[in-house]
């Protein structure tokens, strides 16, 4: 073993090596204390939350709109959404209150916040009164190795622990299959499927031996075809292209749509919105009539379909831009409605990103208390904080312009401006001297979403 003189820098390097480890294990120290003590905080966040719905009598929803302010509230000074602060108060709970040997043991130095989360992750799929059995024997196992080291044996450890069989366990998981879409940059998105394993590497076997076919294929046919000469895909961007064409092409096996009376997909229905003068409705004038986002329709055709509805609207309009403006009704037109998704985007609560197109429009001052349907009176929430507004002490008011000032319980205020619109029109270059202005053209670009039959639509 080299000693202190062959080592490259000799004593002083030693020196402030041990030193600056030093300084690491201090800053670990107090990084852990910090994080411990704010799971605490959020822990009794939570317990607050529990504590002020139980003396109600409460049911389970009233507690969740108790627990939705509180994390509102705070999330408002960490900057962070509340389903974030609501998640990690969640997570606090368990760990605080499920595995407290784990967080003494973090807290002594014995182990690491990455050994807290192996233990948690794993000691969760017990039931609850196992849980401090399996934590006592993870802790020491946690004491010897690394967390990524201990992570599977944790695993194991808990599988041979559980009192139901795998069979049962993963019969029950296989219930909450689904698939999600998160959003990711630069317009692209993850399309997340949760499926038995067995199915998911079926799948993914599949998509693998079919653009593994197309790659292969390629440079024997890449001769006689420009076309092929040029596809330069990787095999992950042609089995990305062929999932994508499996699914948007392909027919679901066990839901023809076809037969209307079969499944999800078969219960979609086509809608259709005329908008009919009353002049023209009453036979006073034979004007043309607006199939509203498509073209004119002739008034017989008009008449005839506003004989077979049982819905009326009476609609005012804004003379220049030809947007609806407001209706007598509750229900909330299609052309507010898309002026509406334009302008707000997303959840009009602070922080929130839930796309408009999955939101409710909600009448800001409520229309059984006199609320009217008109923009000034309109804004997009999900059905989170659509219901946090129903049910907890969290308050808005619509100024001009589509400002939303939401007040929550604390009386902190917060502004929520209407999002800076993605697509707009710039002017064009003015005219060369004697010639005559440039004829300017816009796109307007719509998106539609299939809603089901039956769906409702939120206000």
């Amino acid at each position: 073993m080299a000693d202190a003189a062959e080592t490259p820098g000799g004593e002083d390097y030693l020196a402030a090596l041990a030193g600056l480890v030093s300084d690491v294990s201090d800053a670990a120290r107090q990084v852990a204390a910090a994080q411990i003590a704010e799971l605490r905080v959020l822990a009794a966040a939570g317990r607050l939350a529990e504590e002020q719905a139980a003396p109600r009598n409460a049911k389970v929803r009233l507690h969740d709109m108790a627990l939705r302010s509180i994390a509102a509230e705070v999330g408002g000074v960490l900057r962070t959404t509340d389903r974030t602060v609501q998640r990690r108060i969640g997570e606090a709970r368990t760990i605080i209150e499920g595995f407290p040997a784990a967080v003494t043991a973090w807290e002594s130095g014995r182990i690491v916040r990455e050994h807290v989360r192996a233990i948690v992750d794993a000691g969760t799929t017990l039931p609850a009164e196992m849980w401090a059995e399996f934590e006592a024997i993870a802790i020491e196992r946690c004491e010897r190795e690394t967390p990524n080291r201990v992570r599977g044996e944790l695993e194991i450890l808990a599988h041979r622990m559980h009192p139901r069989s795998f069979a049962e366990r993963h019969e029950e998981a296989a219930a909450g299959r689904c698939v999600r879409l998160v959003p990711g940059r630069d317009g692209m998105s993850d399309l997340i499927a949760t499926l038995p394993t067995v199915i998911a590497e079926g799948i993914h076997d599949r998509l693998t031996q079919q653009a593994r076919a197309i790659v292969d294929t390629r440079d024997e046919r890449a001769a006689s075809s420009e076309v092929v000469a040029s596809d330069a895909r990787t095999t992950d961007q042609v089995r990305a292209d062929v999932f994508a064409d499996l699914l948007l092409a392909g027919t679901p096996a066990l839901d023809d749509t076809r037969d209307t009376s079969a499944g999800p997909l078969g219960a979609i229905r086509a809608r259709v919105q005329v908008l009919v003068p009353a002049s023209t409705l009453t036979g006073s004038d034979d004007g043309p009539c607006d199939l509203s986002g498509r073209s004119p329709i002739d008034p017989a055709t008009a008449r005839t379909l506003a004989g077979d509805s049982h819905v009326w609207e009476r609609l005012f309009h804004d003379p220049t831009t030809g947007v609806t403006v407001s209706t007598d009704s509750y229900r909330v037109p299609s052309g507010m409605r898309r002026f509406l998704q334009a302008r707000d985007q997303h959840c009009r609560f602070p922080g929130c990103r839930v796309a408009a197109i999955r939101c409710e429009v909600d009448h800001t001052h409520d229309h059984a208390l006199g609320g009217a349907t008109k923009l000034s009176n309109l804004a997009h929430l999900c059905q989170r904080h659509h219901s946090m507004k129903q049910f907890t002490a969290w308050r808005v008011r619509q100024l001009t312009g589509g400002v939303l000032e939401w007040t929550s319980p604390l009386g902190r205020t917060y502004r929520e401006d209407a999002p800076t619109p993605a697509v707009a029109f710039t002017p064009a270059d003015p005219p060369v001297a004697g010639e005559s202005a440039p004829f300017q053209e816009g796109l307007c670009v719509r998106t539609a979403a299939a809603r089901p039959a039956g769906a409702r639509d939120g206000a």
